[in-house]
This record gives C-alpha cells, structure tokens and sequence, in this order.
C-alpha cells in the first residue's frame, strides 16, 4: 500500500502496512522525538527538585532499599543494578557514574549519597568499580525524599509498566541551585553552579514575604555562587546581578593562596583551594610544562604535598620576585584562575525548557513546595478521616460492650449482625454519666470499616482506660482535622507553614551542619598591570653564539668575541654578541618570517648548544639571514633577492608563538636577504652585477607586512638556455646619514670613507652606476 500522511484526519495505517512520506518529513519527526527525550529526560534538570530523571530514580531505589542516612551500606553494584532493572533502561556503568558524582564532596556542594570505599578524588582519578564501593543516603537526600508516603507527588508507570517511580521529588529545600547541574541537550545546554542552602532558604522566605521582590533584592541574601572546592569569586558585583537577572553569564574564580615565610627573606606560595572542577594533577601538570617551557621564568618549582586537603607548593625563582605579580602570571597562563559560565536552562513543572533567572527559579521551587503541603494536608485529611470513623466505631462498641460480645460469641456471622445492629437504640452499659456521649443522628448503624476495625481490636483493649484514650484522641483529631481545614482553605496560612518548613530546613543545614558555612568568598579581581620581561628575569650578562648550522647556546658572562670556540665536526661559528638574559632575540629566515626567542630560555654554554629549528618552528630548508637582539623602538629595512622591500617597525615583527610571524612575502625562487637597522636618512644599494644607487630612506613605505617596492631595478638577459633571466640582483643595503658620508673596506685594516655620493643619487627603482673608486669586489658594505 502506498499512500501519503498530508491530511492531519486521515486515520493511521494498519500494522504491517508500507506508508511512503517525505523523507526530509520522516527524518525530522524521528529527530524531534529523540530530541525532546533527550531534553527531558536526560539532559535538563527540573526545576522544582533539581534533578534529572537518573537522580531521581537512583534516590527513590536507594530509599525502596531501605538505605536511610543511619542504616547500613549496600554495595554500589546492588543500588545500580536495581535502579537499571526497575526504573532507569540504561547501562550500569551510566548509572554508576552519575550515582557516583552523587558522593563527590569536591563535585556536589552537599552530597545526596554517602559512599564508602574509592569515589574517586580532586585529581580527577575515577571511582573503584562498582562491585568493591558501597553506598547509603545521607539526611539531605532524605529531605528530598520527605514526604513520598503522604501523596506529595505524582507517580507514573515505570518502562515496562510493572513498578510505579516518582515524577518528581518534594524536596525540602531548592536542590537545584543548592547542588547546581549541568547538560547539554539537543539544540540547548545547562550549567548551573551550586549554592549554600541557607542562604537560598533566606532568599526564598524573602521572596514569600515579597512575592513580586526584584532581583537584584535576592542579591542580599544569595551573593553569589558557593562552590564545594572553595576559592574566591573575583566577578564585579554588577556581573553577578546580571547573571541571575537573565539567567546567563559567568563567574571569574580563583584558587585561594597563602604566603609561607621560611625566614631569611624567603617564602613560598601555598595553593589551599582550587577552582571548581579543576583537577589537581592536570593543573599541576601543566604549571610544570610552564616551567620547564619557561614560560614563567619567576616560577622555580611547583610541589604537590597535599593529603586530604589541598597544599600546593608554589617556589618563586627569586626572593626578589613579588608574589602578586607571579600569581597574576600564572592566572593568565593556568587554571589557578577559571571562568565559569552560568546557562540556568531548566524545565519548568517538567515539560517546558526555559532560561530563567533565579527569581523564577526560586518561584519554580515555592509553588512546587505549596502543592506538596496541599497535598499532604488532603493527604492527612484522609487519614483523620480514616482514624475518626474507625474511633467512632470503637466508641459505639464500648458503649455497648455486652451486646457487641454477645454477637460475636454466638452469631453465625458475627460481621454482618453487627452491620445490621441499630445501636443508636440500643442501651449501654452501666456507666457514669459524664461518660457517656450519645451517638449522633445517622451514626446509628457501624460501617464495613468500623465492623472490621472491632473484630480486629485485642481483648487488652477492652479496659476502662482505652475508653478514655480514644475519646482523647478522637477530640485531638477533631482538632488537628479543623486545623487542616483551615490551612487548606487559606493561602496565608499555607506561606506561613511554608516559611516554618524552610526555617527548620536552614536550622538543619546551616551553619552547624558539617560543610553548611559559606566556603566560597568574594573579593575584587586586583588586576596586575603587565610586567616587563626584564623584572620577572634576573638581569645576568651572556654571550649569544649561534654556529653555521644553527646550534644556538649562551655563554655566561660577557666573553671576549674572538675567543676560539668549540663547535661540532664540519660546523663553525656564524653569530657571536654580546646580551643579557632579559633580551629577546630576533630571528630572521629566508622564508621571510621572523622568530623570537627569549635569551633567558637558551640552552647552558657547557654544551654544544640546541638546534635553534627546535626552538622555534623553523623549516629545514629555511636558512637564517640574521640573528641578533630586539630593540623596541627600532625600524628594520627587509629586502628580498629579486629587490623588492620596505621599511617594517621591529615591535610588528615580535612573533607571539613559536611558528613566527610572516612579514617579507617571497614566492617562488625569491627569497629574504636582507635584514638592517634603518641608521640614516639614506640608502645605499648594490647589485650583483656591479650597479650602484643611493636614494632617500622616505621613498620605501612603512609597512607591517607585504611584498614592498622595487629597490633597483635589474636588467634582463639571456641566460645559458636561451631564456630571459634577471642580470643580477640585490647584494648589499644599507642606510646612512647625508651628512656624514658613506664608508666601506678596501681590503687589509684599510678603509674608504666617500662623503659625497651625489653622483649615484638618483629616483628609488632604477639601475644606478658603477660603484665608487675601491668599492669592494664582493659588493658588500661590510
């Protein structure tokens, strides 16, 4: 059968029909199904008791198997398995896990599971299996839990329709934004940091007592965040109002430091507490990877000599070394410093996805808390009711005690005789007449539960004492219902009994409560202002030697430059100066890019030195051109072999990373050659092929990237094959004041010194002339 789904009233196909439809159609209603489960039952948490479906269900197996906060522990693999067979269709390593986290003390602010054996710890090491660890609720998850027996809540089918699980938990106290969540869902994501409980409980009886409270009101009571790992929150107040105003932001948070002094003008850092979900091995890690890159050259060393606290050791290099400016540095460069975000995505009453501030969230929670006392109460009106007709029938049958013994001793059907009994005419026994109490109009006949509830009451019942007990307990009931009545019947009443729940609720979880004190605080972020290199380095004197095939080292001290070297078999030295180890390096390759290096991270002078390609991203077949020191306010001239070049300021070629930064652009056979100081108002060029030109520094551009201008132009000849090939091309530059004239080597210790060179002056990108008298044969300056 072939058939199409456009009409909405066209009746669904019979089972084991083919429906043909569109498959863009088809696609889209079976990714819509899969992205709606996805939201709602996996990825979002709900906001009246913070939990997804798998927390939920994990809490509600551990309380059918009895695991109360005072109880025993049962094994890990026993909760999981339950949960995963009963309630949660997915895999027991799923499960595990998230029942795990549930125990974290470092991931949950208050944990709803109590573990014990290996759960797992801040240096991000996983839990032992489940078969080895045991586990058993704590109080808190038992308030989450209080009041499931009294009709609280809706329950629903489980998957396969045999057991019936929560829809939603009562929840004492706002979970979701005491222990926090996060998720990502299909097209949405959450990402809630947790908070202190007895700050939300203020916030909400706030909120009670002003329904329609601004946001930024909330503020006074919830300040911000309270993280499990502690730290300090460095956000600007007007950030965090922000944040729980629309439900999106961040939060900057740092670790928590204290300055150890060791006498004698030493002292060490020591890290207490790390930021949330951070972990501790990794964060080392990678401050060691800082320090061996030398990225942060203050930074001696980093120790780990924690035990169950955080203690991180942090050794400056120097004593001189300011501790703020290092921990400034290392909150650029590490994980002391985190940004977490907030997305408070969240499904409301369950079914609808929404980004909410913490009002609407908190409103979520009140509303949720007022339906649970309502249906507690109805609850307990049942049961008043119950008990009342029960103690009416018992009252009845003691008020006539002789004919109700004499039906049950000698009727055939003792239950039903006493169905038909009129004891509204029937005369009790001898008894003082205060005690008597008649029974009211229609109550002259016992009904099925009243019948049961005698046949069932003990013979040590039948005493004169327990006569006067239920008309006492019939009267508190009468009272107790009436109160409930009332309650019911009255909004003001049912925020006030609220507002004494969430009371008790503080008083247990505040500050008396193990880990219920604030843990994070606040404080201002006391930027650092950029520190130049030469204050974090020790400022020591080097000699820079770089060899012909780049092995590159420094030599401490400032040697003398003609001293003999040694260097490895067929190599030889090329670079040789004089620097101090706060210099930076400048590194020039015929590719065109320049590389920088840092003269305090070279290689020890005892050696050979390290290859400099290793040290920066320098391809094998890239010669250098120059190697020498960084002058800040400097003008380099750059020029290719085919003449091409401008002028480039030498703070736009410093290179960030060690791939370089691209700035002659050369292409084909041409490659970089030149690299000078512009020293003068003029420049001075040679070809290869022996034509010389000078002309004004102002006719190249400034430029911070590109292929430049012509310098000279070169002439074209017939090469070897017949083909049209450059006569020549660049072989020396160089700049030099008008004034003072030009000098050059004639060979010897002789040198010639040309003050007037208006003969080769002439317009930039032509051919020039002849050389002057005694200019060397190699064309080179120098």
């Amino acid at each position: 059968m072939t058939d199409t789904i456009d009409d909405p009233n066209m009746k669904p196909p019979e089972p084991g029909t083919e429906v043909a439809e569109p498959l863009r159609r088809a696609i889209g209603e079976r990714y819509l199904t899969y992205a709606l489960s996805t939201i709602m039952h996996r990825a979002l948490p709900d906001a009246r008791d913070g939990l997804k479906p798998v927390h939920r269900r994990i809490l509600y197996a551990m309380r059918e198997l009895r695991l109360s906060a005072t109880g025993g522990f049962r094994k890990s693999a026993k909760i999981s398995g339950d949960v995963m067979g009963n309630y949660h269709p997915h895999g027991d390593a799923a499960i595990y896990d998230a029942m795990a986290r549930l125990a974290q003390d470092f991931n949950v602010r208050f944990p709803l599971v109590d573990g014990q054996g290996n759960f797992g710890n801040i240096d991000g090491d996983n839990p032992a299996a489940a078969r080895y660890t045991e586990a058993r609720m704590t109080i808190v998850a038992e308030a989450l839990l209080d009041g499931l027996n009294e009709d609280a809540v809706d329950f629903r089918e489980n998957y396969d329709g045999t057991l019936t699980e929560p829809v939603v938990l009562p929840a004492q106290f706002p979970n979701l934004l005491a222990n926090g969540s996060s998720g990502i869902a299909v097209g949405m994501a959450t990402n809630i940091p947790p908070h202190n409980i007895a700050e939300l409980c203020d916030a909400c009886l706030h909120l009670i007592k002003v329904p329609d409270a601004r946001d930024d009101t909330l503020l006074n009571y919830v300040p911000g965040p309270d993280f499990p790992t502690g730290g300090i929150i460095v956000e600007p107040p007007e950030n965090i109002a922000q944040a729980y105003r629309t439900g999106r932001g961040s939060f900057r948070l740092r670790c928590k430091y204290e300055i150890e002094d060791l006498g004698r003008g030493q002292w060490q850092i020591i890290v207490t507490e790390i930021p949330y979900q951070v972990q501790k091995s990794k964060l080392i890690e990678k401050i060691a990877e800082l320090i061996q890159n030398k990225k942060i050259p203050i930074l001696g060393d980093i120790r780990d000599e924690s035990a169950d606290d955080v203690r991180i050791v942090l050794e400056p290099r120097s004593k001189n070394v300011e501790p703020e400016v290092l921990m400034s540095m290392l909150y650029r460069s590490s994980d002391l410093e985190v940004r977490f975000s907030l997305n408070m995505n969240v499904l409301i009453d369950g079914l609808t996805p929404k980004v909410c501030s913490m009002k609407e969230v908190l409103r979520a929670f009140l509303d949720h808390r007022q339906e649970v006392l309502l249906r507690r109460s109805r609850h307990r009106l049942g049961k008043i009711d119950h008990r009342l007709e029960v103690l009416e029938g018992f009252i009845i049958a003691f008020l006539n005690l002789d004919r109700v013994i004499d039906i049950i001793r000698y009727d055939e059907d003792p239950k039903a005789a006493l169905m038909r009994e009129d004891w509204g005419l029937s005369h009790p026994r001898a008894m003082d007449e205060a005690d008597y109490v008649s029974p009211k109009p229609g109550e002259g006949e016992l009904s099925e539960v009243q019948v049961d509830a005698i046949l069932n009451m003990r013979l040590r019942s039948l005493r004169r004492l327990e006569e006067i007990e239920l008309n006492r307990e019939r009267d508190a009931l009468m009272l107790e219902r009436a109160e409930l009545e009332d309650l019911i019947s009255d909004p003001e009443l049912q925020w006030a009994k609220i507002s004494d729940q969430l009371k008790d609720t503080k008083k247990t979880f505040g500050k008396n409560y193990e880990g219920g004190a604030r843990r994070t605080r606040f404080a201002e972020a006391g930027e650092v202002e950029e520190v130049p290199l030469e204050a974090m380095i020790d400022r020591e004197p080097i000699t820079v030697v770089c060899s012909q095939m780049g092995w590159i080292r420094a030599m401490t001290g400032h040697i003398d430059l003609n001293r003999e070297l040694k260097f490895k078999d067929g190599d030889g030295p090329r670079f040789i100066f004089h620097a101090e180890t706060t210099d930076r390096l400048l590194v020039f390759g015929n590719n065109g890019r320049f590389y920088t290096l840092s003269a305090s991270t070279l290689p020890g002078g005892r050696g050979m030195g390290e290859p400099l390609r290793l040290m920066v991203d320098l391809p094998n077949d890239v010669e250098i051109v120059d190697l020498f020191i960084h002058a800040p306010d400097r003008k380099l001239l750059v020029a290719s072999s085919t003449g091409n070049g401008f002028v480039v300021p030498e703070n736009d070629v410093l290179a960030q990373t060690r791939t370089g930064k691209q700035v002659l652009n050369v292409k084909g056979d041409e490659r970089a050659m030149i690299c000078k100081p512009v020293s003068g108002d003029h420049v001075a060029v040679v070809s290869q092929n022996g034509k010389f030109l000078v002309f004004p520094v102002e006719e190249l551009p400034e430029m911070g990237r590109g292929k430049g201008v012509k310098i000279q132009k070169y002439n074209m000849a017939r090469g070897k094959q017949g083909a049209l090939e450059l006569d020549g091309g660049l072989s020396d530059i160089t700049t030099f004041k008008w004034e003072e004239g030009l000098s050059w080597p004639m060979g010897g210790d002789k040198t010639r010194h040309e003050t007037d060179l208006s003969p080769w002056l002439a317009k930039r990108a032509t051919v020039g002339k002849r050389p002057p008298y005694g200019f060397p044969r190699d064309y080179k300056f120098a």
